[in-house]
């Protein structure tokens, strides 16, 4: 029997490709590889494979006429990188399959699946959102981009919150929404009990239909009905490394101890659903004001946690005028600097 969660996917591929992106696999190292739909200027037209980076920071040509092909490839090269980064629920293509579309003509986009989603998978017993910054940016390393800004979801988030943390000589800008920099014992406590649930697991890993009813129940603010089949089918094909994903979210809480809010360089926004039930409009504006002057928050009304699903539309255009004011405020401190 077909299943129509599964099926979806040839379409978002083919979608995909007809936006100028190619699936690749990247390993990071013996053990480690990263599936990751990326600009189509990085893959071998005969090989299939990613085009080794030269030292200008661009890629090689393929065989005949490679001055034109390289004059091309300089121009879609010369856009700014733009990482897409998923939450708990879904890899890459699916969650941002509203989201990709209106940015793919003015930027390079980089969709990674993390580990244990989609077909990236390590053999390392790390469990950390360290690890999966840290494959994200050799992944990025490999296909030679040098600076980018970083779009994170939930789980996503707080791996973009690592990265922008970790390596800001990669991350100019984050745009995070249903986040938290950490989550620390106090936020998971707190929020499993507003939730009712006893802990993440038991939340964000559903077995039946009835724990999948309620995470979608509580992840939107629109009352949606879907056929018992469509949780079915989704149960089987989203939910697929359970005990890898279980140790994910253990690997996720941090001890209250241990707990920084760190000193971010970038400019950082918050997008959020006013109605999100997991990490509510308060937690942001608190949020924002430890993150200080350079992060901004917008709230989007009658949206939920899954705002970039919900409201897709408002989600696209507050992220665009974001990308659009880093871009704005980076090419006037260029040309100021040239005066």
């Amino acid at each position: 029997m077909v299943n129509f969660v599964e099926a979806q996917k040839p379409l978002l591929k083919r979608l995909m490709r007809m936006a100028g992106l190619r699936p690749v696999d990247v390993e990071i190292e013996p053990g480690t590889t990263m599936h990751i739909w990326v600009p189509k200027h990085h893959v071998s037209k005969k090989t299939g494979t990613i085009r080794p980076v030269v030292e200008h920071g661009g890629v090689d040509g393929d065989g005949e006429k490679a001055g034109a092909a390289k004059r091309k490839k300089s121009a879609a090269e010369s856009r700014p990188n733009v990482v897409l980064v998923h939450g708990f629920a879904a890899e890459g293509i699916v969650t941002w399959q509203f989201n990709f579309g209106v940015l793919v003509s003015r930027y390079n986009l980089y969709i990674p699946d993390l580990l244990f989603f989609g077909k990236s998978a390590t053999a390392s017993a790390d469990r950390s959102p360290e690890l999966q910054a840290r494959c994200v940016a050799a992944a990025l390393a490999r296909l030679g981009v040098a600076r980018c800004d970083v779009v994170g979801f939930s789980y996503g988030g707080m791996v973009a919150f690592k990265l922008a943390e970790t390596r800001p000589d990669l991350v100019r800008s984050l745009a995070v929404s249903g986040s938290v920099v950490a989550m620390t014992d106090a936020v998971n406590s707190a929020t499993m009990t507003r939730l009712g649930a006893t802990s993440s697991a038991e939340l964000l890993m559903p077995e039946t239909l009835k724990g999948l009813k309620q995470l979608l129940s509580i992840s939107m603010y629109k009352k949606m009905w879907f056929p018992d089949r469509f949780y079915k089918d989704y149960l089987k094909a989203m939910f697929n490394n359970r005990k890898e994903r279980m140790e994910l979210l253990q690997g996720l809480i941090t001890s209250n101890m241990d707990a920084k809010i760190p000193t971010f360089q970038q400019k950082i926004m918050l997008i959020w659903g006013e109605e999100d039930k997991i990490f509510d409009i308060e937690l942001a504006k608190k949020m924002k004001e430890q993150l200080g002057d350079g992060c901004f928050l917008h709230g989007i009304p009658k949206a939920g946690h899954l705002l970039h699903v919900e409201r897709p539309c408002a989600y696209n255009r507050q992220l665009q005028r974001f990308l659009s004011y880093v871009n704005s405020e980076e090419k006037e401190a260029a040309g100021g600097g040239a005066n």
